[in-house]
């Protein structure tokens, strides 16, 4: 007797469901994008309790032909595609011609369609994949979809489904991503009755970002677009003050189709560079369009992830594209604050001038006129009192002033090495890379042009508080400045630069920096010492578990080095693949951040001016390496509604 026969059609269509239905979200994706391959301009989902006890996807697109509608139902039916040439320019979201049947396979489903205006329709009602009614009905054009008691005939798989609240967390998620995708469609979701997301279908992608993120989310978010020989780009990202724990803000919609893509995730993020803090994520929204010869949408089932035919150009394409944009914009966040009435609708309460006094805004001038007039704030020195014991915000201990004084401390100028009790200007014998330098040599110096200063706005300093933040003023309003997430950046472009060319600077040592490592580790640094000639550092294998440094670059902070280059031998040993360019970056915001000032020390007059100084001719002058905010303002409007001269 045959072992191998052919498998009854009902069985094959249960087990194909598994396959294309694992959750609700699974029949709302395939009935909503069928919607959409239909030409659909209104399309409403209602489910309850999750989507196991009822999905209705109701639209108004073409609709099916009556002789059709059973034909649907069978497994492989499909219009989408006819041959095989067509598997490889792919422009519908639905082709695979299996949905139908395997939701019906697993629910009871009732379908209402009609593909013209004239008020007939045709009805079929199927449970456990047996056709139970077929008949001419009543009905506008368009198709309504209802899937009742998902699972029903197979408790295993019911069995394993989550709580109402996490299924209904995938429906809304994908949900979200469709509407993003495709803002000329207007769409309704409604659980329980209750509506979770309505939008226009106005075409205004905007518009759709408030509906699913909020109106304070949308008018963080900066317009992108780009175009090159096989792309086009457009869409949204977000300032990088507004960011997330995680990546599910990140979508990607290619070709009209949401996508997931760890290497567009990643293209945006080096986009960003140093300008996000660790463990935070954008939130964008990229829409790219390309010929479907370019995208592999046929990968897996769910078609949720996609090959690119010349991955390496768009991801190229996307991290400039990113990075273009952010490099455009004055990136100082302001601080939340309350419900701001408009500046044009406020009231301003007089000012009065004091004798001897002078106001910081011409006379007769709102505070919005004033914030348009030229930057001539006056430099107003001050001397501020001892300030309390406060966190040092680059370690994790606290320290006083006294303890901070006896630590080593960094003169404001990038690899001075100079090592003193408090701060000083370089001796005239000490190498400085930036005395004497005007700010187009200093941008030379850090690899950067006059064209790429951002707009950083023009600042007088009026002081320090707490030895941790300067003061300044424009007639914009106040701001104040990190110094030590200045200093970092400021010594970052220039570390970044000086790593470009490590053979330049390297100075043998007349007592080699000896340092120590695990077996497991003795034997990866034997394998990766090449990695360390790289940046610079020269190390060599001294027997058994000791490594000698030979010779680094003379720029490395003072007292620091052996720390220093530790720190590189870890990064280096948890790198599961190494790159030079990794490589030079990583270093650079070690060193950096070890050759910046810190939290709690005092600057002079002078120190503070040039640090300023310094900051605006950096190429990003906006975040420190690891993404912290350096500047944040506080307008003039901001103020004098904290100060309630404006009702």
């Amino acid at each position: 007797m045959a072992k191998i026969h052919i498998l009854d059609e009902h069985i094959a269509n249960q087990i194909a469901a598994g396959e294309v239905v694992e959750r609700p979200a699974s029949v709302v994706k395939e009935l909503v994008e069928n919607a959409i391959d239909a030409g659909s301009s209104k399309i409403d989902v209602s489910v309850e309790e999750g989507g196991l006890h009822s999905i209705r996807v109701t639209d108004n697109g073409s609709g099916i032909d009556p002789e059709d509608c059973e034909t649907a139902f069978y497994r492989h039916a499909t219009s989408k595609i006819s041959q095989g040439r067509d598997l490889f320019q792919i422009t519908s979201l639905g082709f695979r011609g299996e949905a139908l049947p395997s939701i019906a396979a697993v629910s009871k489903v009732s379908l209402k369609t009609s593909n013209n205006l004239n008020g007939k329709g045709r009805q079929l009602v199927i449970e456990g994949g047996q056709l139970k009614v077929t008949e001419d009905i009543a009905a506008p054009q368009g198709t309504d979809f209802v899937v009742k008691e998902l699972f029903y005939n197979t408790p295993a798989r019911l069995k394993y489904m989550k709580t109402i609240q996490t299924e209904l967390g995938h429906i809304s998620d994908y949900m979200y991503r469709l509407a993003l995708s495709r803002p000329d469609i207007a769409f309704t979701v409604r659980h329980n009755g209750n509506t979770l997301l309505q939008t226009m279908g106005n075409g205004d992608l905007l518009n759709v970002i408030a509906a699913v993120y909020g109106t304070g989310t949308a008018k963080a978010m900066l317009p992108l677009q780009g175009e090159d020989m096989d792309y086009r780009l457009s869409g949204f990202v977000s300032r990088p003050d507004w960011t997330r724990a995680n990546r599910n803000a990140m979508s990607f919609i290619i070709n009209g189709r949401y996508v997931r893509s760890y290497a567009l995730s990643q293209a945006v993020l080096r986009g960003y560079h140093t300008m996000l803090p660790i463990n935070r994520y954008p939130l964008i929204v990229l829409k790219l369009d390309m010929h479907p010869s370019l995208v592999d949408v046929n990968v897996h089932p769910s078609k949720l992830e996609v090959r690119f035919s010349k991955e390496p150009e768009l991801l190229s394409f996307v991290e400039a594209s990113v990075e273009r944009i952010l490099k455009q914009e004055v990136l100082i966040p302001r601080p939340a604050r309350q419900n701001l009435s408009k500046e044009g609708d406020a009231y301003i309460q007089e000012q009065l001038s004091f004798p001897g006094s002078q106001s910081s805004k011409p006379a007769g001038k709102t505070s919005s006129e004033a914030d348009k007039g030229s930057r001539t704030a006056a430099e107003l020195p001050v001397t501020p009192e001892t300030p309390p014991v406060e966190r040092d915000y680059s370690s994790s201990e606290n320290r006083t002033n006294d303890q901070v004084r006896e630590k080593r401390s960094t003169t404001l100028y990038p690899a001075s090495g100079a090592v003193s009790e408090g701060y000083r200007k370089p001796s005239a014998g000490e190498y400085n890379p930036t005395r004497g330098m005007k700010t187009e040599d200093w941008l030379k110096a850090a690899g950067g042009t006059a064209a790429e200063i951002p707009s950083f706005p023009e600042l007088s300093l009026i002081g320090q508080h707490h030895g941790t933040y300067l003061i300044a003023q424009n007639d914009s309003g106040l701001y104040l400045i990190d110094q030590h997430a200045a200093h970092e950046r400021i010594n970052y472009e220039f570390y970044y630069e000086q790593f470009g060319r490590p053979a330049d600077a390297s100075q043998e040592l007349l007592i080699p920096i000896t340092l120590e490592f695990t077996p497991s580790e003795t034997e990866k640094m034997k394998e990766r010492l090449t990695w360390f000639e790289q940046v610079g550092v020269y190390l060599e294998h001294f027997g058994g578990q000791t490594f000698l440094v030979r010779s680094h670059p003379y720029w490395f902070p003072k007292g620091e080095e052996k720390d220093l280059i530790l720190e590189m031998a870890e990064w280096v040993l948890s790198e599961r693949n190494i790159d030079l360019a990794k490589l030079r970056e990583a270093s650079s915001v070690m060193v950096s951040c070890k050759a910046s000032i810190k939290a709690n020390q005092k600057l002079t007059e002078q120190e503070s001016g040039k640090l300023l100084e310094r900051l605006a001719a950096c190429r990003q002058p906006y975040t420190c390496p690891h993404g912290r905010p350096i500047v944040i303002s506080f307008s003039s409007y901001d103020l004098e509604k904290m100060f309630k001269r404006v009702m």
